[in-house]
């Protein structure tokens, strides 16, 4: 497994899309708009939409791609990055991305069985552990374009860990890292290791 998850950053790495390069300060101009739902700092206050501030900006501008394109649906999202270039996006990414991310807090009932998810999966049901990609703290990985999962929504990281145990969500490539991960995951385990995200840091 671990061969394969290592293969897989190499895969990505190298055969990466070449990104335009974002700039902080164009971005800032660029999300009032974003503000009414991911908040002012990035930081949404509805767990229905996540906290943007903090997010690799790689991942973010494949997600902002990915909802334009309509191979990732969000119905929330539809028409609001139509008129937007590629930089744009690129500008809005590199800003969130800068921004801090407001910290959550497990539920102290689910902490361990969280933790036990997050850091070492479950080998009887061929759960893999979270770590291997979105790191020990929850950063995730830049150059891979693996999401920073720390101090996010625990209802937004639950509600992504079902859309992609029941297939709605399939923006996690051909190899389908995230709905393979996600299928072997009961109800319980994913609020665990939701809850365990969100204090995550």
């Amino acid at each position: 497994m671990r061969k394969l998850v290592v293969g897989l950053i190499g895969v990505l790495l190298v055969s990466g899309v070449a990104l335009a390069e974002g700039d902080v300060q164009a971005g800032k101009g660029k999300v009032a708009a974003c503000a009414g739902c991911h908040g002012a700092d990035g930081n949404s206050a509805l767990a229905v939409y996540p906290k943007l501030a903090g997010q690799n900006e790689r991942y973010l501008l494949k997600q902002f791609n990915d909802i334009k394109s309509g191979s990732r649906p969000v119905a929330m999202m539809a028409g609001q990055l139509d008129n937007k270039s590629e930089q744009d996006l690129a500008d809005i990414a590199a800003y969130y991305a800068s921004l801090p991310i407001s910290l959550g807090a497990a539920k102290a009932d689910l902490v361990e069985s969280g933790q036990q998810l997050y850091r070492s999966g479950n080998k009887n049901t061929g759960v893999a552990a979270c770590t291997a990609c979105h790191s020990p703290t929850g950063a995730g990985n830049g150059p891979a374009g693996f999401p920073a999962l720390g101090g996010q929504h625990a209802d937004y990281i639950a509600a992504q860990l079902t859309a992609f145990r029941a297939g709605e969500r399939v923006n996690d490539g051909d190899s389908k890292i995230m709905r393979n991960v996600a299928f072997h995951l009961k109800d319980n385990e994913i609020e665990a290791l939701a809850s365990y995200i969100s204090g995550l840091h």
